[in-house]
């Protein structure tokens, strides 16, 4: 029997804990640490949106620790994390999200703590490209080179993105995928169907994703229109919220009936559970959770092939890949087979279910994660 690692106590500062991927996987990194011998805490910088994750983060045992930065290069925001991470004393400083990295650097380098730093978007960039937003990617850039012991790209995508922007050299940038917890359905998927009106024999595809531009929401949209006179019984589901809302609802408002707008959900794996297909035809994307949630869940992606996510769906084995720049067109002509046959989707989905239990749980990222924080502190000796 292998010995378990040695304890490592690692800190995740985070900018804060509101809805979003990389605020939600700290949870399941906090499931998945304790058999990789990490001790974690976590710590965020600012309380947005009431902080909805700290709750996941309570039912793991770990009681977050706010910060309370008011600005990103305030002198007294740059204390307040000194003073946490002195106080905390980790092993290791793993900071997510930009203020996060460009503080933690800072603040980490007079205690002589090692950081790593993971980036979460394509090429480390900021949300906007306003003059404002370069600026303050290129500072957390210079933070991560040279504040950091390690870049941590959450694909092999993401880092040659990062890479190609020349923020970093290809030795300081690794490559790990996330992990999630498997989320268990409470509700069985025919109680589901009924609470949402849907018909138990109903075909069901699903968008899960925030609402902005890019998502190919209205790439879904058109494909189930012009799906319906085959399939009478499919459904659109759009679930998630964002600042597109108001232009995908006119987009849904022609399928009548046929589309749900369903919102944000804190229910996603009861929703997986009913859907027979999650479509996920975006122009860019790191690396999806929603991705990983579906192939726990045994349901088919067919979805666009860009960024990280041939790097989670294989194509034709756990699901279906589309070339970019994905069409309306191209999506409703992989989607028919899909609608048209359940085995394929039986078998597509179970493919995808084992990739993930042999790949992507949280107790491997962790073990990935355990071996990046080793080799940085056998460097620092």
């Amino acid at each position: 029997m292998t010995a378990p690692p040695a304890p490592l106590r690692v800190h995740a500062l985070i900018d804060s804990l509101t809805w979003g991927g990389a605020e939600s996987l700290l949870a399941d990194l906090a499931a998945g640490a304790p058999a990789a011998g990490i001790a974690l805490s976590v710590g965020y910088l600012q309380e947005v949106d009431g902080s909805p994750n700290a709750r996941r983060l309570r039912e793991r045992g770990i009681e977050p620790q706010l910060v309370g930065v008011r600005r990103l290069l305030d002198v007294e925001s740059l204390r307040r994390v000194r003073r946490q991470l002195a106080r905390i004393a980790p092993d290791v400083v793993h900071t997510h999200l930009g203020a996060a990295d460009l503080l933690g650097a800072i603040a980490a380098r007079p205690l002589r703590l090692p950081i790593v730093s993971t980036i979460h978007l394509m090429g480390g960039r900021e949300r906007g490209d306003a003059p404002r937003d370069r600026v303050k990617a290129r500072l957390m850039a210079r933070a991560r080179r040279h504040g950091g012991a390690r870049v941590i790209a959450v694909s092999e995508a993401a880092r040659a993105a990062y890479l190609a922007r020349g923020w970093d050299r290809p030795a300081h940038v690794v490559t790990v995928h996330n992990g999630i917890v498997p989320p268990v359905p409470r509700t069985p998927p025919a109680a589901v169907r009924a609470q949402l009106g849907l018909a138990p024999d109903a075909l069901v595809a699903a968008i899960v994703s925030v609402l902005r531009p890019g998502k190919g929401h209205e790439l879904a949209a058109e494909a189930v229109r012009g799906l319906r006179e085959r399939f009478p019984s499919l459904r659109l589901l759009v679930i998630g919220d964002g600042p597109a809302l108001p232009e995908i609802r006119a987009l849904t408002a022609p399928l009548g009936e046929a589309a749900l707008m369903l919102g944000h959900r804190a229910d996603v794996v009861e929703l997986l559970g009913a859907t027979d297909v999650l479509l996920h035809p975006t122009s860019m994307d790191a690396f999806p959770t929603v991705l990983l949630e579906a192939a726990a869940a045994g349901v088919p992606v067919l979805a666009t092939a860009v960024g990280g996510i041939p790097e989670i769906v294989v194509d034709g084995e756990t699901g279906v890949l589309l070339r970019d720049p994905p069409s309306a067109a191209a999506l409703s002509a992989a989607l028919e087979p899909l609608l048209a046959e359940p085995a394929l989707r039986e078998r597509l989905g179970a493919a995808a279910r084992a990739r993930f239990e042999a790949r992507f749980t949280a107790a491997r990222w962790a073990e990935r994660l355990r071996a990046v924080y080793d080799a940085v502190l056998a460097e620092r000796r």
